[in-house]
């Protein structure tokens, strides 16, 4: 897998002299239950589950518990068993990581106490153990504190205060996290199926579940039940774009090709995967649609040693009638996988071997749909892979940039943001936008970023920072946020005034004649 516009971005950020990084990995492992209270055991994959989320951060790219599994299948180690120090140490070599979190919990009836420690793999050092502890319903900000803990010893991060960082968290049941932890760690489908949505039935917003019950029924081949569940995850959520994907597949297994194409249209423009394009030229191609060619041009372009999209470009040329273009593709196929037996049958048909009678071959024409074959499909989704080749770029720049003056250092953060944002991340954005700000605190634009990413999980926070932001100068995201946080409060003649703030700057801007109408309505009501 290929990512196209973060091989552009490398291209763009880069200078004469590349430099040569690496992104710090972290594996957050299972913790140990010491604890003799029976049906606690689910709390052990709780662990990785809060703990590396929360440490994860612009130096670090979680292994998903998808790896980790992988890793423990190859070394014949069974996913729930606890690791001895040689067990662990081998694991965490094989899968090249660099900081490995490993630790263990007990309750008492009272107390619930947790423990962590920090493997640095490069230094063979085990930092001191830390420990957090309260009552058992405090589990979860627990686990947030302890992920502080261990990010305060690595001592490379500007850290906000312990309470700050426990209380930036969003608010979930207990009851909900333990159904959803029981639904990953369950062995059959009907158990997943149940503890999801015994999860989302106590937390309607909770999007994690609903992914996991998406791909569930993916899984089983209930594509209609899986796309009605990838459906109500919004694009705007972390898990947005994974989502469409799979909510594109569930579509094209079910034939509904306009909403697959649909899919992997928006995805396409917003996360740029070599699969992302070939599943959106095959879509279209079923349709009928010839800017399959453009699509699957860019991903062969991109990854040119991948032979199904060669296949499916030498199909696409076929269809076009551009018999030439397709033989090229077809022999490029054989060339990477020569046991393809659909590539050698269409080329054959097109360029037959020497000696062979095959009539007007160069100039085919499609006599019947039954001859060309099914372009593939991929089934594959990596979006980890682009946030840590994002990582990758990012770390090389900060190397180039720490000597430059702090205004060029916030415009690269500035720019990174703003596409984060445009392409559904908003976690990464606000990354950037504090990167931003870090280095150049009096940057309107960045206040103003980091407002809108804050809008909706810290609306106080929020309007710090687009009043920050307007204090430099006028910004039109600035005095939207104001706006779209005071309707919501329902505070109408301080929205009003700030939208007309807002049409001052841009009196055509669409969101804020929109939040006009809005304030409109509201006081004719009102009144």
């Amino acid at each position: 897998m290929i990512l196209v516009f973060a091989c552009s971005v490398w291209a763009q950020s880069s200078e004469s002299d590349a430099v040569s990084t690496s992104s710090d990995t972290l594996l957050v492992l299972p913790f140990e239950n010491q604890s003799k209270a029976p049906g606690l055991e689910w709390i052990s994959e709780s662990f990785p589950e809060v703990l590396g989320p929360r440490m994860a951060s612009s130096r670090f790219y979680l292994v998903p518990r998808e790896d980790r599994a992988y890793a423990y299948d190859r070394a014949g180690i069974p996913l729930t068993a606890h690791l001895t120090r040689i067990s662990l140490y081998q694991i965490a070599e094989q899968m090249d990581v660099d900081y490995v979190v490993l630790g263990r919990y007990d309750y008492d009836g009272q107390t619930f106490r947790a423990h962590a420690q920090l493997l640095d793999m490069k230094a063979l050092h085990l930092t001191p153990e830390v420990t957090e502890s309260g009552s058992l319903p405090d589990m979860l900000d627990i686990q947030d504190a302890l992920a502080w803990d261990l990010l305060q010893q690595i001592k490379t991060f500007d850290l906000p205060k312990k309470a700050d960082f426990v209380n930036r968290s969003a608010p979930l049941r207990l009851d909900a996290f333990e159904n959803y932890i029981r639904g990953t760690i369950a062995t059959s489908n009907a158990e997943k199926i149940k503890r999801f949505r015994d999860a989302i039935r106590l937390d309607p917003g909770y999007y994690d579940a609903m992914l996991q019950l998406g791909h569930t029924y993916y899984d089983d081949r209930q594509y209609d039940s899986a796309a009605s569940w990838f459906a109500r995850i919004p694009r705007t959520s972390p898990h947005g774009n994974e989502a469409a994907f799979f909510y594109g597949l569930s579509e094209y297994y079910q034939g509904d090709y306009a909403k697959s194409q649909e899919a992997f249209q928006y995805l396409a423009d917003t996360l740029p995967l070599t699969e992302v394009y070939n599943n959106l030229a095959v879509a279209a191609g079923h349709r009928g649609k010839h800017a399959e060619i453009d699509y699957l041009q860019k991903a062969v372009t991109a990854d040119p040693t991948d032979p199904d999209y060669h296949f499916n470009l030498g199909v696409a040329y076929y269809r076009a009638g551009q018999m030439n273009a397709a033989a090229r593709q077809l022999r490029e196929v054989l060339n990477l996988r020569p046991s393809d037996a659909e590539a050698k049958s269409l080329l054959a048909s097109i360029a037959p071997p020497p000696g062979t009678a095959v009539k007007a071959a160069q100039t085919a024409t499609i006599t019947t749909a039954a001859r060309v074959p099914l372009q593939r499909i991929k089934l594959n989704y990596d979006e980890t892979s682009y946030k840590q080749l994002a990582l990758e770029i990012q770390k090389a720049a900060e190397t180039r940039l720490a000597q430059s003056d702090p205004r060029r250092h916030a415009e690269f953060h500035l720019e990174r943001a703003n596409d984060f944002l445009k392409r559904g991340f908003p976690a990464e954005a606000q990354k950037e936008f504090a990167e931003a700000l870090k280095a150049d605190p009096s940057d309107a634009s960045a206040h103003a970023g980091m407002a809108v990413c804050l809008e909706n999980s810290d609306p106080v926070k929020a309007v710090s920072e687009a009043r920050a932001a307007l204090q430099q100068r006028p910004v039109i995201d600035a005095y939207l946020v104001l706006a779209r946080i005071h309707l919501k409060e329902n505070k109408l003649d301080a929205a009003a005034s700030e939208v007309a703030g807002a049409l001052g700057l841009e009196p055509s801007n669409a969101a804020a004649l929109e939040l006009k109408r809005s304030i409109d309505d509201r006081s004719s009501v009102k009144n």
